[in-house]
C-alpha cells in the first residue's frame, strides 16, 4: 500500500469545499467562491474524482469524472454539486437535508487497461476491495470505485452488476471486445453526521 497523497490538511480542506459546495448549491443555487492562490499545493493539480454523499448510512448521490479535466479542488467542486443534483438516481438535495450528510471524496488514480482476455483471466486479475473498474462496450460505460466490493465481494457478481450499470446484459464483461480497465482511489471522508 502507497502513502496517501494528501496530508490531513489537504484532505480537510477538500472536505470543507465540499460541505461548503453542498450548503452553496442547496440554498443559492452556485457554487462558493474560492481564491485557488491560498490554495495547500497540491490540491491545483488535474485529477480525476468521485464525490459520493450519504444519509444515515444510505447512498444519497455519488458523481465523479474519470479523466483528470479540472484541478482537483475543482473537480471536488462541481462533483459535490453533481452529487447533489444531478444523480439522476434521487431528487435535488434540499437545505435542510445538508447538516445530515455526510461526504466521501475519492480520488483516482490514472487507469490501466486489465490486459486478460478470457473471462477467467479477467476475474483473476482483478484485486477485489482494492480496485475500481471501469466497463467498456461501444457508447455504454460504468464504473464501480473499490468500496463497491463491501456489498459485491464476488468478481463475478461484481462485473455483473457493472456490466448491467452500463445498460448490458450481465455477461457483457465476459465478451473479448468489452474493455475493462482497472484504477485505485485515495478515499477520505467526514465522520458520520448523527
Amino acid at each position: 500500500m502507497s502513502a496517501p497523497a494528501y496530508d490531513p490538511e489537504q484532505r480537510a480542506l477538500l472536505l470543507e469545499l465540499a460541505r461548503e459546495t453542498l450548503r452553496e448549491v442547496a440554498e443559492r443555487g452556485r457554487l462558493p467562491r474560492v481564491d485557488a492562490d491560498y490554495l495547500p499545493p497540491g490540491l491545483d493539480e488535474p485529477r480525476a474524482c468521485f464525490v459520493t454523499l450519504t444519509r444515515r448510512g444510505a447512498l444519497r448521490g455519488c458523481i465523479g469524472n474519470l479523466e483528470p479535466r479540472l484541478p482537483l479542488y475543482r473537480a471536488v467542486m462541481e462533483n459535490a454539486r453533481a452529487a447533489a443534483t444531478r444523480d439522476t438516481r434521487f431528487p435535488p438535495v434540499e437545505p435542510d437535508e445538508v447538516p445530515e450528510l455526510t461526504i466521501e471524496i475519492s480520488v483516482l488514480s490514472p487507469p490501466r487497461r486489465l490486459d486478460a482476455d478470457t473471462p477467467e483471466a479477467r476475474l483473476a486479475a482483478l484485486r477485489p476491495g482494492r480496485d475500481g473498474v471501469i466497463l467498456r462496450a461501444g457508447r455504454c460505460t460504468a464504473t464501480y470505485l473499490p468500496q463497491v466490493w463491501e456489498k459485491l465481494p464476488e468478481p463475478r457478481r461484481f462485473l455483473d452488476s457493472l456490466a448491467r450499470k452500463a445498460g448490458l446484459p450481465a455477461g457483457a464483461w465476459r465478451d473479448p471486445a468489452t474493455e475493462l480497465s482497472v484504477y485505485t482511489v485515495e478515499s477520505f471522508a467526514e465522520e458520520p453526521a448523527v
